[in-house]
């Protein structure tokens, strides 16, 4: 059996004195770090279910800048096998204090993002990171 799955989030982030923070958070026991995202429900466009999501699991708020990049990946819950399409953008912090959410995240941190580059668990992301790198280095957000 087969199906398709489709999420949303993104790399929500801030301008301090040290440079450009982003907000990370911890599943897995704390032991796995990466972007805030989760499901895009019936009839929501993925720039509202990411803005969403990012609230829901980090208490902070945004506007989204632009879309980043769609990560696709399969995997298996039982006998079923699912093709999983993510959708993340660029979003500029607005307001909001940390506060993860306790049914699904164990942790969330505002992290530099040299250092949240090396923290990240998948690649996917870790180019996502990049790729906000580069574009705040080119002035964009």
């Amino acid at each position: 059996m087969q199906r398709v799955a489709y999420s949303a989030g993104g790399v929500i982030y801030r301008r301090v004195a040290g440079g450009i923070e982003v907000a990370l958070i911890a599943t897995h026991a704390a032991r796995r770090w990466g972007l805030p995202k989760g499901h895009v429900q019936r009839g929501e466009r993925a720039e509202d279910a990411a803005i969403r999501e990012i609230a829901e699991e980090t208490g902070l708020r945004g506007a989204v800048v632009c879309h980043l990049t769609t990560i696709e990946y399969w995997f298996r819950v039982g006998g079923t096998r699912i093709h999983k399409y993510v959708d993340l953008f660029l979003v500029q912090y607005t307001d909001g204090v940390l506060v993860p959410q306790i049914t699904e995240v164990d942790d969330v941190r505002w992290i530099p993002l040299p250092q949240a580059m090396l923290m990240v668990s998948f690649p996917r992301e870790r180019d996502a990171l990049d790729q906000v790198r580069i574009l705040l280095e080119a002035g964009m957000g």
